[in-house]
């Protein structure tokens, strides 16, 4: 017998398909209702139809004229960066000198990691995120204040240990034994507890010897439920350092490939200068790209081919790489996204961002059934969309013609003030303060 049974009334949409392969890729109702129970979707469509089916007394909260939609999905980004979001640098090398490993370490204080967790959460929060791939530090207690603070506020996370072994400040590295050792505690003290899941994590190829790659492709096999996480063709320099380091190695991304790291949940960020092969490996293996728009035009490192990853059938998603890239926001991701896609000659429908940014991702997780839409029994992380935010979009909107123009207009001017509120497991993590 079900419990605690909530409804929700609004304009409602959710993904069934990637729009730029499927005539029908979503469900919309302009006047829709969500059923929510214990946490799990129960079901999703027509209110006239839907409404009739309530046991009397059931709680119906009122969103009409907002969107209801499934929470986002961020699957590339870094909690410990974020109190050096916006730093001044002239490229990726520099930058993670002069910025990132120094405030890295900082997280060896749990309680400074804690602190940096829950801002960080509450960020993601009011932007309408509820799912995030989170890179840590190298010290096991950041993961464990990261997974401790997203476990009090009931959120399905993923996140993992940094390992780097070389190539980085004596201050930040571990060894291949050591990073193996601890990886494997933090996975079965987190993996699956609660909505906790753990991601392998070495940092990117040139920061890990050859042994610490081993260990970690010995791991990932060793647990293959987990998740694997890491940095791939970011950066021209990057990518001649890789050359430089692994000569054998056909291409950046086939060093993962020989160690076994290219399967189902593993997530590459940035994929940039990668050639056809690589593209055709990353769709045999499963293997996904988390595409990191505000970074990659922040740090100069390029533009992601939508087209040729396309083609090559690679499973996409849409990640802010918080702090290189310079804003929490899902909608800032898409709005960066769509210009990207047009300087590499590509269109980016706002249907096909909405896509990349809940189901789209969900797939590229292997999690699909579990977020990123509303299928019944889905979990049900969801977000309240105000059209109406701004002075600007309430102007916009008001002369929409279409979802696709209501959809375009929130990615192209719309931010966290959008996000009226966010629900996690059925429950309500963030409301937006009226002025």
């Amino acid at each position: 017998m079900t419990t605690n049974l909530q409804a929700y009334r609004g304009s409602l949409l959710h993904f069934l398909a990637d729009p730029a392969f499927s005539d029908q890729s979503h469900d919309w109702h302009e006047d829709g209702l969500l059923i929510v129970a214990d946490g799990k979707v129960q079901a999703a469509g027509d209110y006239a139809t839907l409404h009739a089916t309530l046991p009397p007394g059931t709680p119906v909260h009122d969103y009409s004229g907002k969107l209801l939609m499934p929470g986002f999905i961020d699957t590339h980004l870094h909690y410990p960066q974020t109190d050096m979001i916006a730093s001044p640098s002239e490229g990726l090398l520099p930058w993670l000198n002069t910025y990132t490993f120094p405030t890295e370490r900082q997280f060896e204080d749990s309680t400074h990691a804690a602190n940096v967790a829950d801002f960080f959460l509450d960020e993601l929060l009011r932007c309408g995120t509820t799912t995030a791939m989170v890179y840590c530090t190298v010290h096991p207690q950041s993961v464990d204040a990261f997974f401790t603070a997203s476990e009090q506020r009931g959120l399905r996370m993923v996140a993992g240990k940094v390992m780097m072994d070389r190539n980085c400040p004596e201050f930040l590295r571990d060894t291949a034994e050591s990073s193996a050792r601890d990886t494997e505690a933090l996975i079965k003290r987190w993996h699956k507890r609660g909505r906790s899941l753990y991601a392998i994590t070495p940092r990117f190829a040139p920061t890990s010897t050859e042994e610490q790659l081993h260990l970690a492709g010995e791991l990932a096999r060793a647990y293959p439920d987990t998740f694997i996480q890491t940095h791939v063709s970011e950066n021209e320099a990057e990518c001649a350092w890789v050359r430089e380091l692994f000569p054998q190695a056909r291409s950046y991304i086939d060093v993962y490939d020989s160690y076994g790291m290219m399967r189902p949940r593993a997530m590459y960020g940035h994929c940039i200068w990668l050639n056809e092969r690589d593209r055709e490996r990353m769709a045999e293996t499963q293997s996904a790209a988390a595409i990191c728009p505000t970074s990659n035009l922040f740090l100069g490192s390029g533009l992601f081919d939508f087209e040729r990853a396309d083609k090559a059938g690679v499973l996409l998603s849409l990640a802010t790489d918080v702090g290189g890239g310079t804003s929490f926001s899902m909608l800032q991701t898409m709005n960066e996204a769509y210009k990207v896609a047009r300087l590499k000659g590509s269109y980016l429908p706002a249907l096909r961002m909405f896509y990349l940014a809940t189901l789209g991702a969900a797939r590229s997780m292997q999690l699909e059934g579990v977020i990123g839409n509303f299928a019944k029994g889905a979990e049900a992380d969801f977000i309240v969309i105000d059209p109406q935010a701004t002075p600007l979009l309430q102007r916009r909107t008001a002369h929409g013609g279409s979802l696709e123009e209501l959809l375009f207009a929130l990615a192209l001017l719309g931010d966290d003030r959008a996000i009226a509120a966010t629900y996690s497991a059925g429950r309500q993590v963030h409301v937006r303060e009226m002025n």
